[in-house]
């Protein structure tokens, strides 16, 4: 379920996951990252509404066509189904990041999808 990608960079703590009866194919996910100092995500798209919500540190979200964001704790971030995740980084070199993070998605579909 979780990516080697996003793995390689953060650390992912699945929370729940729960098929959404009223929509029939749909789940609900959510899950933690952690992203240790420096941590940078490759590009890739979820295909899914990807609600973001900053717990600790600061990282700077972007979608492709979109304004790049620093987020702190509080601060919340939305990517579309339709949307490449074109930056997704911690902005400290020096202390950790952790956010929240709820997908609704097909169900049985992958988290992450590299894009080249």
């Amino acid at each position: 379920m979780w990516s080697p990608l996003l793995a390689q960079q953060a650390e992912v703590t699945p929370l729940m996951s729960k098929a959404l009866a009223d929509l029939s194919g749909k789940e609900a996910l959510m899950i933690t990252v952690e992203y240790p100092p420096g941590a940078v995500d490759p590009v890739h798209r979820h295909d899914a509404h990807v609600f973001v919500y900053v717990l600790e540190g600061s990282i700077i979200m972007q979608v492709e066509g979109g304004q790049a964001v620093t987020l702190t704790p509080g601060q919340t971030f939305y990517e579309g189904p339709n949307d490449v995740h074109a930056v997704g980084r911690n902005a400290s070199t020096t202390k950790p990041a952790k956010f929240l993070v709820m997908f609704v998605k097909n169900q049985g579909a992958p988290v992450l999808v590299p894009v080249k």
